[in-house]
Parts: C-alpha cells; sequence; structure tokens
C-alpha cells in the first residue's frame, strides 16, 4: 500500500495495479479495497482488460486514516479524496467505479469534478438513493454496542458482523454512516452529463432498482443483475461483462 494526505490531513491508503486506461474504483462501506475489488476478482478482470486500476481505502476504512466526527465523512469530503488521488498521481482522469456508498460518492465527484472523471459506473444504488428519508436506523446502535447478540435488526447485525470480519474500526464506521446517510443531492443528478452505468442486483433491497436513478442522468443507463442481492452482486460475472462494455463504448 502506498499513502498520501487528504486536504484535511487524513492518511488515506491506496493501491495501483496493471497498466493502460485508468479506472479508479471506491469500495463500499465497512469494506476495503481488498475484500470488494481484488477478493471479487475484479481487479484481475479489469487488468487482463488492458486497465490500469487505482483503488483507495477510503476514508475510515482499511488502512486508511479513520476519524471519529461524522463531519470528516462527507460525500463531497470523500469525492475530494478521489481527486485528490488524481492529483497525487499526476492523473488528468479516470473512468470511475464506486459500490454502495463508493457508488454515491462516485456520482457526487461526477457532479464536483467533471472533468476529471470520464465513464462513471455507480453500483449497489438505485431507486432508495431517491428517498429524501435516508434514516440511519439501527445500524448505528449496532456498530457501537459491546454486544453484537443484542442486534435484532437483520440488516443491522449484517453490517456489523462484516465490519468485525474486516476488522475495521466501529466507532469510525459509525460516524461514517451517520453521514452518508444523509439526505442524497438527487439535484446534482441532472447535472452529470458524463455517460453513467447504474448497477443493481435484482434481489437488492437496499439499492432498489437501478433504472429510476439512472432515469436522474442525462447519459444515464441501467442494468439489473439477475437474481442477487446487495452482497452477492459485488462478484458477479454479468455484472462484469456489462462494465466491460460500458468502458469500452
Amino acid at each position: 500500500m502506498e499513502f498520501f494526505e487528504a486536504d484535511d490531513g487524513v492518511r488515506i491508503a491506496y493501491a495501483v495495479a496493471g497498466e493502460g486506461s485508468t479506472v479508479m474504483l471506491a469500495h463500499g462501506f465497512a469494506s476495503t479495497h481488498e475484500v470488494n475489488w481484488v477478493a471479487t476478482g475484479w481487479v484481475k478482470t479489469l487488468t487482463q482488460a488492458g486497465y490500469r486500476v487505482i483503488m483507495p481505502d477510503m476514508r475510515g476504512h482499511g488502512v486508511s486514516g479513520k476519524p471519529h466526527d461524522a463531519h470528516a465523512y462527507t460525500l463531497s469530503a470523500m469525492a475530494g479524496d478521489l481527486v485528490a488521488l488524481l492529483d497525487h498521481l499526476g492523473e488528468p482522469g479516470a473512468d470511475l467505479m464506486g459500490y454502495s456508498m463508493g457508488a454515491m460518492v462516485a456520482l457526487v465527484a461526477a457532479m464536483e469534478a467533471p472533468e476529471r472523471f470520464d465513464r462513471i459506473v455507480a453500483a449497489g444504488v438505485g431507486a432508495k438513493l431517491l428517498d429524501p428519508k435516508r434514516n440511519p436506523g439501527p445500524v448505528i446502535e449496532a456498530l457501537l454496542t459491546d454486544d453484537p447478540a443484542s442486534i435484532e435488526d437483520k440488516g443491522a447485525l449484517l453490517f456489523r458482523t462484516f465490519a468485525d470480519q474486516n476488522k475495521q474500526d466501529r466507532e469510525a464506521l459509525a460516524a461514517c454512516f451517520e453521514a452518508v446517510r444523509a439526505p442524497f443531492p438527487v439535484d446534482g443528478l441532472s447535472r452529470i452529463t458524463r455517460p453513467v452505468l447504474v448497477v443493481a442486483g435484482e434481489a437488492d433491497v437496499q439499492a432498489g432498482a437501478p433504472g429510476p436513478l439512472a432515469e436522474r442522468m442525462p447519459r444515464g443507463e441501467s442494468f439489473t443483475v439477475p437474481k442477487r442481492d446487495h452482497m452477492k452482486t459485488v462478484g458477479d460475472r454479468a455484472y462484469k461483462e456489462a462494465v466491460l462494455g460500458f468502458l469500452g463504448e
């Protein structure tokens, strides 16, 4: 892993693999670049297809810095990390793919720095992102409790289990979750003029259908991964094939 310092002083870790046209990958909540992109075969798929892949551990995750203040985890702050990483590497621009939380960050990056990102893949998100009442629910409490056996909500327990499996800082994740569950800046979607592919699993109840989100963007298109939920979409072959086709257009 390599490191650089973000604009607000948070230390961001990243890895680079392959050669060719550059694709930046932004992983999901409670994950890491290794879990989201390496273990699922994405790095192998992209590098074999002739791409250079840049993968940060998002702030609060992996071996990057872990502030415990929710204000450090706004989508704009994390989008700024992606731009700062391009600057650090001397890259004028890149294609950008994010999954779940990373997809939200990718869409905000496309709104705020359109000159730096070419094609955008927003996966693991869909119609639920348009809901103005994005209440964090029981997830923060589930992350902070000392007794995982007390967690009754299945969705919250899933996040807690995933965080523990990845040996994450749960206090940092709780702060991050509070920030990313704020209402998404839906009005900015109409200003994204880059091509965007929205991907979600057919059984992904966390994301919802990808079509309604894609329709909010002038050059948005959608792809539904058959029979997959939020966790199983990540490494799906159909998802990979759809992305390769989109990036190669």
